[in-house]
């Protein structure tokens, strides 16, 4: 089934930091092929309704970052507490982003796409209204499992219900509203937080997605459920990625507290080998695999995915750290820590906008290279930061050249990992893709959190602050391993559209 749709103007379908509308895994393959005939125009409410629920799931990444500190005075968050904050969402957004894709292919797509914004509403309100680290996470990751359905539901509905030129428009907005992602969401996060209270954050989603759900019911016809939909459905496979995930960042993130030698550290990292294992032995066997063994012998789309994994966990990690840091030492207000992002995805947009227009002539694994560099030189930048720093002569300097690394880098990310993908694959491969950026951030947090120690304090942010930013560093540069696996692409076929208009908006800033 493919969602191999190219968006125009909207070359990677990520153009920024946690770029991502969630791309969906095999979500939109019934969807008229290009050769279809044209359909009459159709009134752009669909849209409308499926582009305001995506823009709440791509602003509950990087409206949180800027909250951090004021939820953390408020619920008493350890140096724990505020990594999983993060991590629970995306553990479990990008960890059943396969399942939800296939969920969206048998299931009718509209009751997927409500009962998926019904849990992402009703677990913002208890996000809103928690009243303990525990109750936060908890509702956290029920946000990450509501928009792992909505999310493939959404691009699906978007993909059935329009043709041709409308199709392609649709898709452009659809890529240009998740990337704008990172610059509304602090801004929105540090307005409402300055304003009115950090539950403002998640209280806000909850008008908007009765309204969405009601809208939903009545401008989206009712689809239909495939035949013998349990026999079709992966549940072990799913249960056991997302249970070998979240005990994995659980045991990079014990790292912190009992060290990497420790028995802790070991026996938990063991059980995650033994999940992550058994999912691995039970796609093998099931008839309807999430993820067909085959998939993994494509080396273009493994080594992509691998380094837009590290990519992205060192872009959601120098976001958060530089929240806390901007608000905790430099003493920025969070709407003015929302201000201070904005060059940060800014240089993202305008260099991945330059690349697009490079990657026919340099090739894919060129410009991710040379953006693994840059990116590096922007975290040594960082790295120097102290507790005397200002933001313009030492923050924002950093900013620019990691922004102009991982710019175009998500561009040609997504033209590598698709180089060697058959059509009829690629919305499984741009899912799984995805799946590996949602990962890479939750896995980025989680192993910075446990390199920097106690960033509660302000002693604590001054003393780890670049201890992440050199570890940042480092793991850019050992990027350049598996991009140098990548296979060298045609300079005259290379830019050609594998962009997937799916984009989650990552400039997150989860």
């Amino acid at each position: 089934m493919s969602t191999h749709t190219q968006s125009p103007g909207s070359p990677a379908g990520h153009p920024a930091g946690h770029p991502a509308g969630h791309p969906v895994g095999h979500a939109v393959g019934h969807a008229a092929g290009p050769g279809a005939a044209p359909e009459a125009r159709r009134p752009w409410t669909v849209l409308g309704l499926m582009l305001a629920a995506q823009f709440m799931v791509v602003l509950d990444v990087s409206v949180v970052n800027v909250a951090l500190p004021s939820i953390g005075a408020s619920l008493h968050l350890s140096s724990s507490d505020y990594q999983w904050a993060v991590s629970a969402y995306v553990l479990l957004s990008g960890g059943l982003l396969l399942f939800g894709g296939r969920l969206s292919d048998l299931l009718d797509r509209r009751a997927l796409f409500v009962a998926g914004l019904g849990l992402f509403t009703l677990a913002s309100l208890a996000s809103g209204l928690a009243g303990s680290a525990e109750a936060l996470i908890a509702a956290r990751a029920g946000q990450g499992a509501g928009a792992a359905a909505l999310t493939p539901a959404a691009l699906s509905i978007v993909m059935t219900s329009y043709a041709g030129r409308q199709r392609a428009t649709a898709l452009a907005v659809w890529g240009t509203v998740a990337s704008m992602g990172i610059a509304v969401g602090v801004l929105l996060g540090g307005l409402l937080t300055s304003l009115l209270d950090w539950r403002a954050v998640f209280f806000v989603n909850v008008p908007i997605g009765v309204a969405v759900i009601a809208g939903t019911l009545r401008a989206v016809p009712r689809g239909a459920t495939a035949a013998d939909v349990r026999r079709r459905l992966d549940l072990p496979g799913a249960a056991t990625l997302v249970a070998g995930l979240v005990t994995l960042v659980y045991g990079v993130e014990t790292t912190r507290t009992h060290g990497w030698a420790s028995a802790t550290t070991v026996t938990v990292l063991a059980v995650a080998g033994v999940l992550l294992g058994s999912f691995a032995l039970l796609e093998r066997r099931t008839p309807s695999p999430l993820v067909p063994p085959r998939v993994w012998r494509v080396r273009s789309l493994v080594s992509a995915s691998t380094v837009m994994a590290g990519v992205t966990g060192a872009v959601v990690g120098a976001i958060f750290f530089t929240s806390l840091f901007l608000q905790q030492v430099l003493g920025s207000s969070p709407v003015v820590t929302g201000l201070q992002f904005l060059p940060l995805a800014a240089f993202i947009t305008v260099f991945a906008a330059i690349a697009s227009h490079l990657l026919p002539r340099l090739g894919a694994r060129v410009l991710i290279a040379v953006g693994l560099l840059v990116s590096a030189a922007g975290a040594v930048v960082l790295a120097q930061v102290d507790a005397e720093a200002t933001y313009l002569a030492d923050v924002l300097p950093g900013f620019a050249l990691l922004g102009a690394g991982v710019g175009p880098m998500f561009v040609a990310i997504s033209v590598a990992a698709m180089s060697q993908v058959p059509d009829e694959e690629s919305g499984l491969a741009s899912g799984l893709m995805m799946t590996g950026h949602e990962v890479g951030a939750a896995l980025g947090v989680a192993t910075l959190t446990a390199v920097a120690g106690d960033i509660t304090t302000r002693a604590g942010l001054v003393a780890g602050y670049p201890d992440a930013f050199w570890c940042i560093a480092a793991g850019l540069v050992a990027l350049l391993v598996p991009a140098m696996l990548l296979p060298r692409h045609d300079p005259a076929t290379a830019g050609h559209g594998h962009g997937h208009g799916h984009g989650h908006g990552h400039g997150h800033g989860h």
